[in-house]
């Protein structure tokens, strides 16, 4: 079986292997509930707001503020940017056996010659202490897959989240920022790939969750 897989493919997988297998083999598909417009369209507003300073050579004050990202730069191949931000093409990497593991970035900066993931997160309430892991095995996939394309990126990745923190009289919604650094491990993406490949090539997994255990 040759697959195609992506971070959101690989979390299903870790959240339940069943529905994950299921899906994947297109004997039953895990229902999708409505999805909110309002992170689509942050995620929008956002990327436009970040390739204007692109373009102008500079950072948003959002990534000045903690000293962090000093002589970095914006990633400015707007090509490259346009295609790997694309949720059908991304940034790809196709194994020997012809399984592809895809994955589309916010942006990225550079610092030297090396790449820095950045991603964009828009929450409605204050971060927990462990907010930030959550997101650790898809930073880990992007810098996978940017070194596939021999690429070079830095050890670490940045996650910026955006929280609404108040309402002006004039009607603006005042957003808070916190920029997370989060050190990198693309030994882990690989073994998250792994498993998924094995996983794919066996039998469909017994253990059920609420999701699919009338299937």
């Amino acid at each position: 079986m040759v697959s195609k897989l992506s971070p959101s493919s690989l979390s299903l997988m870790e959240e339940c292997p069943r529905c994950f297998w299921l899906t994947q083999h297109k004997v039953w598909k895990r229902p999708s509930g409505i999805f909110p417009s309002l992170p689509s369209g942050m995620d929008g507003i956002l990327k436009t707001h970040f390739d204007k300073f692109m373009r102008k050579g500079e950072l948003p004050p959002e990534l000045c503020s903690n000293g962090e990202c000093v002589k970095m730069k914006l990633f400015d191949d707007e090509e490259k940017l346009k295609t790997w931000r694309n949720n059908f093409k991304g940034i790809s990497w196709k194994d020997k056996e012809g399984n592809i593991l895809h994955g589309a970035i916010d942006n990225l900066l550079v610092k030297g010659k090396k790449i820095i993931v950045l991603d964009y997160k828009t929450r409605g309430f204050a971060l927990k202490e462990d907010t930030h892991e959550h997101y650790q095995n898809q930073l880990d996939i992007y810098n996978f897959l940017l070194r596939k394309n021999d690429y070079q990126t830095e050890d670490f990745s940045f996650l910026l989240f955006y929280v609404p923190k108040e309402v002006m009289a004039t009607g603006e919604v005042i957003f808070d920022t916190t920029l997370k650094k989060m050190k990198v491990d693309v030994s882990n993406a690989e073994k998250i790939w792994k498993k998924a490949l094995k996983l794919l090539e066996g039998e469909c997994p017994d253990k059920k969750c609420v999701w699919c255990e009338g299937v």
